[in-house]
């Protein structure tokens, strides 16, 4: 059976317990509630369902319904497939081609294929990014209610950015298509503002709240971290970060300062304070890191931030008030590159790796292993991040939507 379906987008907000959007609610991975923390080919897999095509975009859960992305072809033949599953039994409720402009990029590296982005769901849209193909909202019951483009160039890494939505817009980071910060209108896809100047930017749009009302969408990007108004796209402030390297990870917003990690020598990361104007590198930069990330992103949890390399198998955890290391340790068993963004869930941090082996890590600044899982024999391609529909955790690689439960 094949079964996938669309990031949801609705104009109604989606349901607490939905995780519609990259890294859940927010866009932190943080989960409310267990998940399970062993699992097997043959142990605790409530359904499997195959994909008809491969990708890097992970699933949303809006109710009872899980949306997905997959791309089958190549650049001249390309079919970019959007499913709707039974979220019970992963059966698939619907399945709609997309009409891709061609000819797309002709090799996509690193098996990334060419749906990387996630994509996002209200209550009753979906929304979903294919690159210079552009931004194409669905209902539900998987009728195509607009579509617009925000660029055409192309890139050999694909167009991964996923979407964020800020009440009635859909915040693009076209980096890739166009150099810009884009926002369209939630009902009809119109472009109500864009911000220029977005270079070397691969995550989704990061909204902090500012003081006296309103939120500020903060992007990082080659060099320096950027923030704009929300609602009118205008420049709030900039700060320099010290990394000369593209910018892949989300950065995530805590308490007033927003993290960023990147980079692959020299700074690879630092804390910002948000709210400011103009040059605010001198006044609200805390603190920077000579470690970081190419890919996966970060996480915050009780004071410390968390993420992994993705080539060493190596997760840090870094005192949020100071800067300070308190552990750089090596996974083991080892799961090699590691792509997927790591969640969190009743304590435990969940590092899933390239070839299907997740090993999980206690959420705490003294470095322990609690468990370990593999699927695919640890030789599939798992490069998106993990989603959660209630206690259930799913799992994506080029084959398969997995359902994990049981504890």
């Amino acid at each position: 059976m094949l079964f996938i379906c669309l990031a949801l987008a609705t104009v109604p907000l989606p349901a607490a317990a939905d995780w519609p959007r990259f890294l859940g609610p927010g866009g932190k991975g943080i989960v409310a509630g267990k998940l399970p923390d062993t699992w097997s080919d043959s142990d605790k897999i409530l359904w499997k369902t195959p994909l008809p095509g491969v990708g890097a975009s992970s699933p949303v859960v809006a109710g009872d319904k899980i949306f997905l992305t997959a791309g089958a072809g190549g650049a001249e033949d390309l079919t970019r497939h959007v499913l709707c599953l039974d979220a019970t039994d992963g059966k698939i409720i619907w399945d709609k081609n997309v009409a891709s402009e061609l000819p797309e990029q002709p090799k996509v590296r690193e098996d990334h294929g060419y749906c990387s982005a996630t994509p996002v769901a209200t209550a009753t849209r979906l929304l979903v990014f294919f690159g210079k193909s552009g931004v194409f909202c669905f209902d539900h019951a998987g009728k195509q209610i607009w579509s617009t483009k925000v660029g055409s160039q192309l890139n050999g890494w694909g167009s991964a950015a996923s979407l964020t939505l800020h009440k009635n817009l859909v915040l693009v980071n076209a980096s890739v298509e166009s150099e810009s910060l884009v926002a369209l209108n939630l009902d009809d896809g119109r472009e109500v503002w864009r911000a220029e100047g977005v270079k070397e930017s691969w995550h989704a749009p990061v909204l902090a709240p500012l003081k006296g009302g309103g939120s500020e969408v903060i992007t990082a990007l080659q060099g320096e971290l950027r923030s704009f108004d929300a609602d009118s796209g205008q420049p709030l402030w900039q700060c320099k970060s010290g990394i000369g390297w593209y910018m892949c990870p989300q950065p995530v917003v805590q308490d007033g300062v927003v993290y960023a990690v990147g980079g692959r020598s020299g700074v690879g990361g630092l804390a910002v304070r948000t709210g400011g104007s103009g040059d605010v590198t001198a006044t609200h930069r805390l603190w920077t890191l000579q470690k970081g990330t190419n890919v996966p992103s970060p996480l915050v949890h009780g004071g410390h931030l968390y993420f992994a390399h993705e080539n060493l198998g190596i997760v840090h955890c870094v005192d949020l008030k100071t800067g300070e290391f308190l552990y750089s340790e090596r996974l083991e068993p080892n799961p090699g590159q590691i792509y997927a963004s790591p969640i969190l869930a009743d304590g435990k941090i969940y590092y899933t790796g390239r070839g299907g082996q997740t090993v999980v890590v206690s959420a705490e600044p003294e470095f322990k292993v609690l468990s370990s899982a593999k699927l695919e024999n640890g030789r599939g391609v798992f490069n998106a991040s993990p989603a959660v529909h209630g206690s259930h955790l799913l799992i994506r690689s080029n084959k398969f939507l997995y359902c994990i439960g049981g504890q």
